[in-house]
């Protein structure tokens, strides 16, 4: 991500950013180290993690990458007391570990007569642990790495709390009811904690993206020969802009903005929808 961070100076701040062995938070922990702070990349592949904070150490930046279970509350707060002795103290937390599974997920869009006794995985056949699984990574895994990380926080002027949303929060997609569930609860847990550490010198906010191609959604949306697929026309129909996002730049601009304590200072609360107009779009 390439955007552009003179209005954003984080010189001096940590930044900590679970998930961050994925493909857009390793993204969003270059663009923090960009504007100049020192970034925490933790993710349970450590490997994925250190290499990204390889990359951001070879651009000149400061990272370290540290092994991170976000549903292990102990592993939470042994983290994040070992970013304080190496870093200092945390001033961002991005919330970015999450995710969804295949047990969560039904196969159709529209519950057919038949469906039950069919070889399809429909409502009924959802699986108990794939639910509490996409609850769990993605509301406790943005819960217990607050609870790990605002302690240093609170009392100190200037920092943030960043949770990633979706677009699923604000209408649920087909076939990921727990997914869009979780992240349904990622907004209004975004909001409690925006009230309750409103005194504490804490804002919260959390972004929403809408739909965004990348290397690790390519599959879903292009076929092999590089032709849309289905669900690729359904989404560019349901989105005025007619376009997917480019998260090289429209995701890290959104994220450096509401980072900002000066442009951003009165705004707290906010899961802002970054999204070509879909949430906006009623289909008529």
């Amino acid at each position: 991500m390439k955007a552009n961070v003179i209005n954003t100076d984080l010189s001096g701040k940590v930044a900590v950013v679970t998930g961050a062995g994925g493909v857009l938070c390793s993204a969003f922990a270059k663009v923090l180290a960009r504007a100049g702070a020192k970034v925490a990349l933790l993710d349970l592949n450590y490997e994925a993690a250190d290499g990204f904070a390889k990359e951001i150490v070879e651009e000149g930046g400061c990272a370290k990458a540290y092994a991170c279970n976000v549903l292990d509350k102990d592993a939470c707060y042994a983290v994040a007391d070992q970013v304080l002795a190496d870093l200092g103290p945390c001033d961002i937390l991005l919330n970015g570990a999450g995710g969804n599974n295949p047990r969560a997920t039904t196969d159709k869009e529209y519950f057919e007569l038949g469906d039950i006794e069919a070889d399809t995985k429909s409502f009924f056949d959802l699986d108990k642990s794939g639910v509490e699984f996409v609850f769990n990574l993605n509301f406790i895994g943005t819960l217990i790495p607050t609870q790990a990380f605002a302690r240093q926080m609170v009392g100190r002027d200037g920092c943030n709390i960043l949770n990633i949303s979706s677009m699923n929060a604000y209408t649920p997609l087909t076939k990921i009811p727990a997914y869009s569930g979780a992240k349904a609860a990622i907004s209004n847990f975004t909001q409690w904690l925006a009230v309750h550490f409103s005194k504490a010198g804490i804002r919260v906010n959390a972004i929403a993206p809408g739909f965004f191609s990348t290397k690790q959604n390519a599959a879903l949306l292009f076929n092999p020969d590089g032709t849309p697929t289905a669900r690729t026309g359904k989404i560019l129909a349901a989105t005025p802009m007619g376009r997917f996002g480019d998260s090289e730049k429209e995701l890290a601009g959104a994220v450096l903005f509401l980072l900002n304590n000066d442009a951003a200072s009165f705004i707290t609360g906010v899961t802002l929808p970054i999204d070509g107009g879909f949430s906006a779009y009623s289909g008529v």
